[in-house]
């Protein structure tokens, strides 16, 4: 397990294996061999590994669950990623998931919800239509707003995982480990960005969606604005006609959970404004960088707490220790033990 934590923490550090030899005085090709587990380095040398890497000794010692059988899906084609960067986010998820089953195996049995089926829902050529089958799918009315979406695919046997990347470029990807479907997010996007990622994350695990690449991504993102906000719901809020954009819009996004660029690309899509004024919208969004100043209105985080609620359980039924369990979640053991103690009533 050596080798693959010496390349999660190199990826994590975003260091290629020759700055990570020079920063050790070690040749390029020990650093391979390590990683490839071709070799094993000596204690003194894990020590310079691990003071060049921030990290600790006992990091390079955690286990891997040899168990565990990963389908990554490819990265996008269009994708701006580094092949570095593309190994990270893969890394990252092999990692986590590892700390993760070794706490469903301490439970015993199952505790996970049975896994869907990928690929089993009929596309439409109509997305309005995939978006209703997929919403149906996840158990929300045709139409209203979706709250709490990561509790709710969690609970349908979809894992979650949030994975800090300062590039913007990276924004969601799926795959499956152990048959058990999961998608990953950016955790530094903005909420509303990460909502429609995770729809559109779902949108290819559901769907089997074939064509070319651009129509793919066109295809899963139109589903996922869709989904998050229906037609019925757009001609509700704000009618069948609009000849300008008015400040009732932001109340729309906080209700739904949405951006104003998703909020008016569908309002376009489905007719109520003109291509006209959503041009002019982009352009006015473009110059003021409302990308990056929009504020945030949703009302409830999207965050997973699967993981923790599993490892929480572990400690209360005596599965593990409060020790194990902190190098688990990768928190501070005093974090875990205020939900340990007796329930007050």
């Amino acid at each position: 397990m050596f080798g693959k934590n010496l390349k999660h923490y190199r990826l994590m550090r975003r260091m290629s294996m020759k700055e990570l030899s020079e920063a050790c005085g070690l040749s390029s090709m020990s650093i391979s061999y390590y990683e490839s587990g071709k070799r094993n380095p000596d204690m003194e040398t894990i020590k310079k590994l691990a003071s060049a890497l921030g990290i600790r000794v006992i990091d390079f010692l955690s286990d891997r669950n040899e168990n565990l059988v990963f389908d990554h899906r490819e990265f996008r084609k269009l994708s701006k990623l580094s092949k570095r960067e593309q190994e990270y986010v893969q890394e990252s998820v092999e990692e986590y998931f590892s700390r993760f089953f070794a706490a469903v195996e301490c439970l015993g049995g199952n505790p996970l919800p049975e896994a869907p089926a990928t690929h089993s829902l009929k596309l439409s050529e109509d997305y309005h239509e995939s978006a209703a089958v997929l919403r149906n799918f996840l158990g929300f009315q045709n139409c209203g707003p979706v709250d709490e979406l990561t509790s709710v695919i969690e609970n349908q046997g979809f894992l979650f995982l949030e994975l800090n990347m300062d590039d913007d470029s990276f924004s969601g990807m799926n795959g499956a480990v152990n048959e058990y479907p999961y998608v990953v997010v950016n955790n530094n996007m903005r909420q509303e960005r990460k909502r429609t990622t995770i729809v559109h994350e779902l949108a290819h695990l559901m769907f089997m969606l074939e064509s070319n690449e651009s129509d793919i991504e066109s295809m899963a993102t139109s589903i996922a604005g869709a989904f998050l906000i229906p037609d019925e719901d757009l001609y509700r809020r704000l009618g069948h006609r609009r000849t300008s954009l008015t400040k009732d819009m932001e109340l729309i996004c906080q209700e739904y959970g949405i951006s104003m660029f998703l909020l008016i690309k569908r309002a376009n899509q489905a007719g109520i404004i003109n291509d006209s004024l959503a041009r002019d919208f982009y352009i006015k969004a473009s110059r003021s960088n409302l990308r990056q100043k929009e504020p945030n209105r949703v009302k409830k985080t999207e965050k997973s707490e699967m993981f923790k609620r599993l490892v929480l359980r572990a400690i209360n039924e005596e599965d593990l220790s409060i020790e194990r369990a902190s190098e688990l979640l990768k928190v501070p053991c005093s974090e875990l033990q205020e939900y340990c103690g007796s329930l007050e009533v």
